[in-house]
């Protein structure tokens, strides 16, 4: 007796079996009604819950796609640099057009074009930056105090020496004499 198995390269065939060709049937069926409900497929073991989900809950936040959380002040700085960026593009592409229709566009006039700025922009930024600590200086200096008195005046220059030490700790105040 000789066994025969399948040929591998025939594709095995359903075709004929009444039994397989009725759960077909059966779920293309289920696929129709729930296409023609407007609501997917979701099988008879499956349970969906319509009720609204509470605002408030103790379950803690998660994650959600796209941009992390940040601080209203990152949220800003992150705003002001993609705008910077998106700003760059037009006058990147205005510089690119007029070294192309020029055809002087070789690395030393790129070069040039690109340190200017930064040429100019640098010692500016730091006179300004000098002007604004001298500000910051003089308003921070103590004001002058012009004392006039009429009669005898005793000043007390006494100065008094603090030491703190110990774990627990102790202050003594000494005044000279």
């Amino acid at each position: 007796m000789t066994v025969r198995l399948p040929d591998p390269q025939q594709p095995a065939t359903t075709a004929g079996h009444p039994d397989i060709d009725h759960q077909a049937d059966q779920l293309m069926a289920a696929v129709d009604q729930a296409i023609l409900e407007g609501r997917p497929y979701t099988g008879p073991t499956s349970f969906r819950d319509d009720r609204p989900v509470p605002v408030v809950g103790t379950t803690p936040p998660v994650p959600q796609p796209g941009r992390p959380p940040m601080s209203q002040r990152a949220t800003d700085a992150s705003a002001l640099i993609l705008s910077g960026g998106i700003a760059s593009l037009p006058l990147g592409a205005a510089a690119t057009g007029i070294l192309w229709a020029s055809g002087h566009a070789d690395p030393a006039v790129i070069g040039m074009m690109c340190a200017a700025p930064a040429a100019v922009a640098v010692p500016i930024l730091a006179l300004a930056r000098a002007l604004r600590r001298a500000k910051e200086t003089v308003e921070a200096a103590p004001p002058v105090h012009h004392h006039h008195y009429n009669g005898p005046v005793q000043q007390d220059h006494r100065s008094i020496n603090t030491q703190t030490r110990g774990v627990w700790a102790k202050t003594h105040n000494e005044l000279p004499h």
